[in-house]
């Protein structure tokens, strides 16, 4: 006879309601509404980060490859002259970047200029979260000459 009322009292208490269940996932769907955006923030910024510090990276390889041959990659050269020797540079001491050129953080190839329109350097620019010249917030150009 006890065992028969501990059973039922069990089956009483086992489980979880379906009223539960609703609060746990109404919580999570919170959660998930105010923290999601700020993550997505986040790493849209980290992308723009990765972008300048690879633009650094490059405009430094860059300056290593002048300070050999005497003169930055023509724009028909690229970014490439940093990794194969052009046929027309001498004394190219290479590769200068080792791993091969980075694609910016979108996906999309830096755009590479020599010579620039922003100063004596070459122009390096990554077309930002839309690949298209200019835009705004994340979608803007990160280039070598702006900070």
């Amino acid at each position: 006879m006890k065992t028969q009322r501990r059973n039922r009292r069990r089956r009483g208490q086992a489980g979880v309601t379906l009223i539960e269940m609703l609060v746990v996932v109404v919580i999570i769907g919170l959660f998930v509404a105010l923290v999601a955006p700020n993550m997505f923030r986040s790493a849209d910024k980290a992308r723009v980060t990765a972008a300048r510090s690879q633009i650094e990276q490059l405009m430094t390889a860059l300056g290593t490859y002048k300070l050999d041959t005497g003169i930055f990659p023509t724009t028909e050269q690229g970014l490439q002259a940093l990794r194969v020797k052009p046929g027309d540079a001498a004394m190219w001491n290479g590769p200068y970047i080792e791993k091969d050129i980075p694609k910016d953080p979108w996906g999309t190839d830096y755009v590479y200029r020599f010579p620039g329109d922003h100063g004596d350097g070459p122009d390096i620019c990554s077309l930002g979260q839309d690949k298209q010249p200019g835009g705004e917030g994340f979608a803007a150009d990160i280039c070598s000459w702006k900070n």
